[in-house]
């Protein structure tokens, strides 16, 4: 590990071009496939695609708001306004998120991985690796419902409480609650009312355990969460079709990447890890085949 963070950063700018044309490409698949779930349920509609769709749309939430998370960073769109309006309202509305409170906390993240002081997500890794027992309760809370409807009830909550919200908070709720209602209607007049419910029950029982997942991915257990080496504070793990379907949408397991270079867009990822992986980055890092494997190397007996 001899070559330096800014050796690292100048060989990696090729890839920060940014391009309209992929980040709306990213975009439509995006819908498209939340869209493509939505009408496979409606036109067969059956126990087993109930159930497969609720796993899937869970993967399009976390897909959502990893669009949110790329539009905060100012690198989906070369575009800066493209950014703003597609942030504001194609992808964050969904789960009633802050894009702009969101990404204030995630810098700071950027700036202070590792730190338990300044680090806002450190809570999410610090304590791993930890037993098996343990994350067996953890992911089972979240399959249960218990996580979900905590979290999807303090925003809830906070709609009841609007007048006690800041600017910037009520505008985003308004906007999610708009979004949600919209979504809602259209479902009704399509004669699908039900499907809203699925979508809700994917927020409550499934989205939480990917997030959970894709959080202890990216730094639990690493080699040294306080280094200031990437490849060492930060992880990527390898992924297969389904596994990108589900846990990691949008080359969102390309983590180390992320992290040395923040503008990247997310379609350059995995080109940055392939040319770091044939420029020896990555000799000395584990670097998981798969969120199985990863899931054993954070626990222990």
């Amino acid at each position: 590990m001899t070559q330096t963070h800014a050796q690292t950063v100048s060989e990696l700018q090729p890839f920060t071009g940014k391009s309209d044309g992929r980040g709306a490409w990213c975009v439509l698949c995006q819908w498209g496939l939340t869209l493509l779930i939505f009408w496979v349920m409606a036109s067969w509609t059956n126990l087993l695609t109930i159930l497969l769709g609720t796993v899937l749309l869970g993967g399009r939430q976390l897909g959502f708001f990893v669009l949110t998370h790329e539009t905060g960073h100012r690198t989906l769109f070369k575009t800066p306004a493209l950014n703003e309006w597609v942030g504001t309202w194609l992808t964050s509305p969904f789960d009633y998120t802050n894009g702009r409170a969101y990404m204030r906390e995630h810098l700071m993240h950027h700036q202070s991985v590792g730190s338990e002081t300044l680090d806002p997500d450190i809570q999410n890794y610090r304590d791993y690796p930890i037993t098996k027992a343990r994350l067996k309760r953890k992911l089972k809370r979240d399959l249960t419902g218990q996580t979900g409807w905590r979290n999807l009830s303090a925003k809830y909550r906070a709609l009841y409480r609007l007048d006690q919200q800041t600017g910037e908070d009520r505008a985003a709720l308004l906007r999610g609650l708009g979004v949600n209602l919209l979504m809602l209607g259209i479902m009704a007049l399509t004669g699908h009312p039900w499907l809203y419910l699925v979508w809700l029950a994917a927020q409550i029982f499934v989205y939480p355990a990917i997030v959970r997942i894709r959080q202890i991915a990216e730094h639990a257990a690493v080699p040294d969460l306080t280094a200031s080496d990437a490849r060492l504070n930060t992880r990527t793990t390898l992924s297969h079709p389904l596994a990108r379907l589900l846990i990691c949408p949008h080359q969102v397991n390309y983590h180390i990447e992320h992290h040395l270079l923040a503008s990247i867009p997310i379609y350059r990822l995995r080109a940055a890890h392939e040319y770091l992986k044939q420029n020896g980055y990555y000799a000395e890092v584990p670097t998981p085949p798969g969120y199985g494997a990863l899931l054993k190397a954070v626990t222990v007996a």
